[in-house]
């Protein structure tokens, strides 16, 4: 078994590809920073396989998907992604469009271009890492959780329209709360409530979309989160987001 995981240098990522390399699977771990890659590889040998690739530049993505399909891989493990804190009028622009390159059209693009190779094969996983944000809207990281809004939609159209075919493709959305990664410092906010580990988010994931689980959510705190979420008008929940966003900003951000 095969599987390309992107974002596989730091946080769930890199988790993911140690976990499937631990299991016998070959990881084709895709990063900016490739010596991180090269500590996966030392760790695993000839299980890991590294590809540098900017997923927010398009043309990359299309050269991976060129190089990569001859390998024919199994599960392909969308995780590369960001986020950024403030104000949407504050925040900086380049910023915010580097984000959507990333967080939404790298996606989109690996996902379209492998799942017409496992379509034809009738066989394959795909594993979109989302966010419980991508639920919400998000006042202090506008632009995040519309990204992740997006991640969940498309793989939800996707997954019926697979169903409608009666195709044996799985693809499934991660969709977590706070997790201990870089991610926190990246998009310089704090942690207002307890995260669960990398490790056990990467497991998680991975089950679930074996599973064939259409939306994965790792703990029955942000199980709950959604469940109200059908309970309150969206205004009011908007709002309550904007009140947990502020507190994980970091003081003097």
């Amino acid at each position: 078994m095969k599987a390309l995981i992107t974002g596989a240098s730091s946080g769930i990522g890199r988790d993911m590809a140690r976990e499937l390399a631990a299991d016998g699977w070959d990881v084709i771990a895709v990063a900016r920073r490739t010596e991180r890659l090269h500590e996966l590889k030392e760790e695993f040998g000839d299980r890991i396989q590294c590809v540098r690739c900017d997923v927010s530049r398009l043309e990359e993505c299309k050269k991976l998907h060129e190089v990569i399909q001859p390998q024919k891989i199994d599960l392909l493990v969308n995780c590369a992604g960001f986020g950024l804190c403030g104000f949407f009028d504050e925040t900086d622009l380049d910023t915010e469009v580097n984000m959507i390159e990333t967080n939404v059209v790298a996606v989109h693009v690996l996902t379209k271009l492998f799942l017409k190779d496992f379509v034809a094969r009738d066989y394959g996983y795909i594993l979109n890492v989302a966010s419980i944000a991508g639920f919400f809207s998000g006042p202090l990281m506008a632009t995040y959780y519309a990204t992740k809004n997006y991640v969940v939609s498309l793989t939800g159209a996707v997954r019926e329209e697979l169903k409608q075919q009666n195709s044996r493709v799985k693809i499934s959305a991660f969709c977590p709360g706070p997790v201990a990664t870089e991610f926190n410092e990246v998009a310089h906010v704090r942690f207002s409530a307890a995260p669960i580990s990398s490790e056990r988010a990467a497991h998680q994931a991975l089950h679930g979309v074996i599973k064939g689980k259409p939306v994965i959510v790792p703990s029955l705190k942000i199980k709950t989160l959604r469940f109200l979420k059908r309970l309150m008008p969206d205004t009011a929940i908007t709002r309550m987001c904007y009140h947990f966003q502020k507190k994980k900003q970091e003081t003097g951000e």
